[in-house]
């Protein structure tokens, strides 16, 4: 918000000051004069950025289709959760698909690590599940997508894959809890990153959320350090406790708890210092890619709760 530049369109022989698309700092509001094309006339404007606030309730009903315009603009690849309220906020979930359709780009759209199911706790819910990456993505060292979903994007960083996932979006509220309702169950064969079985050892879901400051060397998380971060403030996370296996909607209910020395500055929240992510995954380890094909975890009717 320091470093805007926005541009303006204006009716023929008008002019506006400071010229469009000139570099201002809209921490205060800005002003612009327009004078007409004969000088006569001008209007004054006062010009400022509002971020809207993050949608806080999610129930997974809606999906876009991604289709790459670039190859075939007709072959629906996969399924892209968007939420939106009543006021016409709007927000697109976060996933590792893409990640997934260059190894398995013949995929059926319900093939996918993520998508949506139609048996929800109420309506339709977010379905994750760990699948296979085949030949190629074992070559990779990447023989696993775990299904995620997460608020924040996924950037593709061959170099380190677990850094593709960037956690985040503003948040200028205290976080207090994050409520909703699951079902898991586990694939039958634990894998390694080296494609090989770990006898005795069975995978597990995980679920939680992160609410970290923005900083210029932290401008997000990502799969190497969205757990283990300094900038981390508060973290939700459903505990080993509280997953079980199970074929029937299980409500779950994480508050947040501060990590040890911090506090959250009100001030800073204020000045969208915050950055809040909340991190869905069929395998726990799926991040470095060890867990089984087929764990499966449904999700729906998820709300967070905030002072």
């Amino acid at each position: 918000v320091t470093k805007q530049s926005p541009k303006f369109s204006l009716t023929e022989g008008a002019t506006i000051s400071p010229a469009s698309g000139t570099q201002l700092d809209f921490t205060t509001p800005q002003t612009y004069i327009v004078t007409s094309q004969d000088g006569h006339w001008k209007k004054t404007y006062t010009v400022e950025y509002k971020f809207s606030n993050l949608i806080t309730t999610y129930h997974f009903e809606t999906v876009k289709n991604y289709s790459d315009s670039g190859t075939d603009p007709n072959k629906q690849y996969f399924q892209i959760f968007c939420d939106t309220t009543v006021d016409g906020s709007s927000m697109e979930w976060g996933s590792g698909n893409v990640g997934f359709m260059i190894t398995n780009a013949d995929a059926a759209t319900t093939d996918y690590p993520t998508c949506q199911d139609d048996n929800g706790y109420e309506g339709k819910c977010a379905k994750l599940t760990t699948r296979s990456t085949g030949t190629l993505g074992a070559m990779f060292g990447a023989p696993i997508a775990a299904g995620n979903l997460f608020i924040g994007t996924f950037d593709i960083d061959l170099s380190n894959m677990a850094k593709s996932t960037h956690f985040g979006a503003p948040f200028c509220y205290e976080p207090t809890e994050l409520v909703g309702y699951y079902k898991y169950k586990a694939g039958t064969k634990f894998t390694d990153a080296k494609n090989k079985e770990v006898v005795g050892k069975k995978d597990n879901f995980d679920l939680y959320a992160v609410l970290y400051e923005v900083t210029a060397d932290v401008p997000y998380l990502d799969g190497t350090n969205s757990l283990t971060s300094p900038n981390i403030v508060s973290i939700a996370r459903i505990s080993d406790d509280e997953k079980k296996e199970t074929d029937q909607w299980t409500r779950f209910a994480i508050p947040f708890v501060l990590k040890d020395g911090k506090t959250i500055d009100a001030d800073r929240l204020k000045k969208n210092g915050y950055n809040i992510s909340i991190i869905m995954s069929s395998s726990i380890d799926g991040a470095t890619f060890n867990g089984a094909v087929g764990s499966t975890l449904y999700v729906d009717e998820m709300q967070l709760f905030y002072k």
